[in-house]
């Protein structure tokens, strides 16, 4: 029989509502706490899960109630401080929400304090744990469309410290070995638009180039005009021979290529599990085998 493990989350908002219900689901896992500075979140959390302890602090839950799992689901400035204090109990895995931090000095040393310990982490990016991405991953991979040349992005009424850091992520996943030579990035804050307690910009454009020429190409903020109508995102992989294009969570995409030269539309199936949870269950997998896997950590911090 597999291992139940015990598990806490620190922040009720998004990212911790998400682990919250992914936990909940999984028959891997028992949620048993939860710790929030708000105390609106906690009302909130003890409605939808009466069983859990809550706690005002992740102090409070660390010293009352240690667990196999932390869920470290806060804003990203305070990643670093409550990964350390995490790391100082007798964990058996941790997950840590992407970003891994707001910069990537104190993204690093979350990876690397994770690391020290030989821990099990998990980076819950979702987007690379869907099939339909896994599907556009191989293709690329496999040559579908040739040299992969240019990624575009457009994403509307998202940010890149909330919705980009996944994007980012998925091209460094995509591009495999190849490295991110320079990054630049052109904001505009004209307006204060606060996501996750954090201002954040307006509209932007970030440009990155790889040693092997590939250029990504991403547009955030809240006036993209997305070119598919009725998408809110939309990326286009152009490679030497061919085209992808899909709309970040929806399950499908369309590919042109030699063997499809109208155009064809691929579904992928999208499963009854949350990327949280596939994330959370790759990581029991982890705590089972007792061997660690960084790469999406790896990337996470690369994206950062």
């Amino acid at each position: 029989m597999d291992r139940i493990y015990t598990a806490a989350v620190v922040g009720a908002g998004t990212g911790g509502g998400l682990s919250m219900a992914a936990l909940q689901a999984s028959p891997r896992f028992e949620l048993v706490a939860v710790a929030d500075t708000r105390p609106a979140a906690l009302a909130a959390a003890r409605e939808r899960y009466p069983h859990i302890a809550t706690y005002e602090s992740h102090q409070a839950l660390f010293a009352a109630q240690p667990t196999d799992v932390v869920c470290v689901s806060t804003w990203p400035p305070s990643h670093l401080e409550i990964a350390r204090a995490a790391l100082a109990l007798p964990l058996a895995g941790i997950l840590v929400e992407k970003p891994l931090a707001d910069n990537a000095r104190d993204g690093r040393a979350v990876l690397e304090a994770v690391q020290a310990r030989g821990l099990p982490m998990a980076t819950p990016h979702n987007l690379m744990v869907l099939p339909h991405a896994q599907e556009i991953v191989a293709r690329v991979q496999a040559g579908e469309i040739g040299a992969l040349r240019l990624i575009e992005i457009e994403c509307d009424g998202w940010d890149i410290i909330n919705a980009g850091i996944h994007w980012l992520h998925f091209c460094v996943m995509l591009a495999g070995d190849d490295r991110a030579e320079w990054v630049l990035a052109g904001v505009d804050k004209a307006t204060r638009t606060f996501r996750d307690g954090m201002q954040v910009e307006t509209m932007a454009v970030t440009y990155v180039q790889f040693a092997s020429g590939l250029r990504v190409v991403m547009q955030t903020g809240d006036h993209v005009h997305v070119a598919e109508p009725g998408k809110s995102t939309l990326f286009r992989l152009v490679g030497s021979l061919g085209v992808i294009e899909f709309y970040a969570w929806e399950p499908r995409y369309r590919l042109l290529n030699a063997a499809h030269p109208q155009g064809a539309l691929f579904e992928a199936p999208a499963g009854a599990r949350s990327g949280h949870q596939r994330h959370l269950e790759n990581l029991a997998a982890q705590m089972d085998r007792g061997q660690p896997d960084y790469a999406i950590a790896a990337a996470s911090l690369v994206a950062l």
